[in-house]
């Protein structure tokens, strides 16, 4: 929550610092309230979804007012987000009150209820931020295994007892659980296999370390079995993430969805086919296009113009693919779907 709360400063601040512009300008929407209050659970995509049309447009909004930023604050529930109309056009600032924040009696001293707000949904996207998700071709085979428990059960979950082989003692002792996933290729340049996916199982702590140490599962969101791999648990690092459109044009494609389901939407991952080699990075806002091909009334193929259908936001790249959250759809996005700079 860390990095999300400091991203929080940096956006919202340089969003609502004495702005001034007009709705052609950048887009304002034609129902924006005259004021509106932070309440917990509220995102800052999602509050300037209220004000701007293009809410990725905020890194535009903050390099124009970056000079009168001087005491970065944090947004807190009760905070109260104003527009004012200038002679220069509409301007959006904090007010200087606060608003009342109406909580349960039983959580009205809970600190999470006041916690700064985040960019996006956090909860939807920090399990991903400390998992490898792509790996090279053999590198599971080669880290330490289950070997499996002491009364030989075939499914292991939290709270059991299990024991591991050839697991080295200076890399930490919480490690993840992995299973090798499918390969993931590339549609538009034959096929090539770009790396191969590791389905992430769970969580173990480690309790001894010897030629076969033991280890207790913390934490299991799958079955996790014998011959499954541990790689040692790392975290990366997103303290200079902020949503923008690419400044070069991208055509990259949808390949897969987490979960495997056949529709995609709102607050769902997808996996791109391109990565930091084709110099994307996190916080790259893309749009999703769906093609349409028909037939004419003669029978004829006819290939319609690409339909825009929703916005994507990368927050974790690998050399040849990225992971990128559905911020909006406007219908069900499919595996395949294309995505390009806004």
């Amino acid at each position: 929550m860390r990095t999300l709360t400091i991203i929080s400063v940096i956006l919202f601040t340089s969003l609502f610092s004495g702005l001034s512009f007009s709705a052609g300008e950048i887009g304002l929407r034609d129902d924006i309230p005259d004021r509106y209050q932070v309440v917990p659970g509220d995102t800052l995509w999602g509050i300037a979804s209220r004000f701007l049309k293009e809410p990725w447009r905020w890194p535009e909004i903050w390099q124009m007012n970056r000079g009168q930023i001087r005491n970065p604050h944090r947004i807190y529930p009760g905070d109260v987000i104003i527009i004012e109309n200038t002679r220069y056009g509409k301007r959006l600032r904090m007010a200087s009150e606060k608003g009342v924040v109406r909580l349960s009696p039983r959580i009205r001293a809970e600190e999470s209820a006041m916690r700064a707000i985040p960019v996006i949904p956090a909860a939807k996207i920090e399990p991903f931020l400390n998992q490898p998700l792509v790996i090279e071709k053999g590198k599971l085979d080669r880290a330490p295994v289950i070997l499996g428990a002491s009364d030989d059960r075939v499914i292991l979950s939290t709270g059991d007892k299990v024991y591991v082989g050839d697991l080295p003692a200076d890399q930490g002792v919480i490690w993840q659980v992995f299973r090798n996933g499918k390969a993931l290729t590339d549609p538009d340049y034959d096929n090539r296999i770009l790396g191969y996916e590791a389905v992430y199982l769970g969580t173990v702590e480690i309790t001894d370390f010897a030629v076969i140490s033991t280890a207790k599962i913390s934490r299991s969101v799958q079955e996790i079995l014998k011959g499954d791999r541990l790689l040692p648990l790392s975290s990366a690092r997103i303290d200079d993430y902020l949503p923008h459109a690419p400044d070069f044009p991208v055509t990259a494609r949808i390949i897969s969805v987490y979960g495997g389901v056949n529709e995609i939407g709102e607050n769902m991952i997808v996996t791109l086919n391109q990565g930091s080699h084709d110099r994307i990075e996190p916080g790259h806002v893309l749009a999703v296009y769906r093609k349409n091909d028909i037939r004419s009334h003669e029978g004829k193929p006819v290939s319609l113009p690409d339909e825009r259908i929703g916005l994507a936001l990368v927050f974790r790249v690998f050399d040849t693919v990225s992971y990128a959250l559905i911020m909006q759809s406007t219908q069900a996005i499919k595996v395949m779907d294309a995505v390009k700079t806004p």
